[in-house]
């Protein structure tokens, strides 16, 4: 499995998701959206439906009547309700039921850049997982070394 180590230090979370969401919707896969704050949902959320001018990123929270049925899931916990391979880890908590999707978004800024350096550390470890590091330059993503 892959896990993506997104250092945010330009922009916040909630303007980086909607890009990976409409690539992963793209691909006709779905997103798991994992965070413990209900405000940040309710901001990922809220930039989900004004991320594309002539459409929005379809979106639910968990709990909602037809989980199954959306292509993005915002939750607090890590249960893709929606079928999702893909999971995105928005509040700098690693959390090991990650290891179960094919590929995970762990964003993480200066606040919680201790948990992701020994989070990476651990991952590296594993022969299952591959981490990659992007960083921000400018409104660009750069992978690092």
């Amino acid at each position: 499995m892959q896990v993506d180590f997104y250092q945010l230090s330009h922009d916040p979370v909630h303007r980086v998701i909607p890009a990976i969401a409409a690539r992963i919707l793209e691909q006709n896969e779905r997103l798991l959206i994992v965070d413990s704050r209900t405000e940040t949902l309710d901001r990922l959320s809220q930039a989900l439906w004004e991320a594309q001018p002539a459409s929005f990123l379809a979106h639910d929270r968990a709990g909602c009547a037809q989980p199954d049925l959306q292509p993005i899931l915002l939750a607090d916990r890590c249960d893709a309700a929606n079928g999702a391979f893909h999971i995105a880890l928005t509040d700098g908590l690693w959390r090991d039921e990650a290891l179960a999707f094919v590929r995970a978004f762990y964003f993480f800024d200066d606040a919680t850049v201790d948990q992701a350096r020994t989070c990476w550390r651990i991952l590296a470890r594993n022969s299952d997982v591959e981490p990659r590091y992007w960083r921000q330059e400018g409104r660009r993503w750069v992978k690092g070394p």
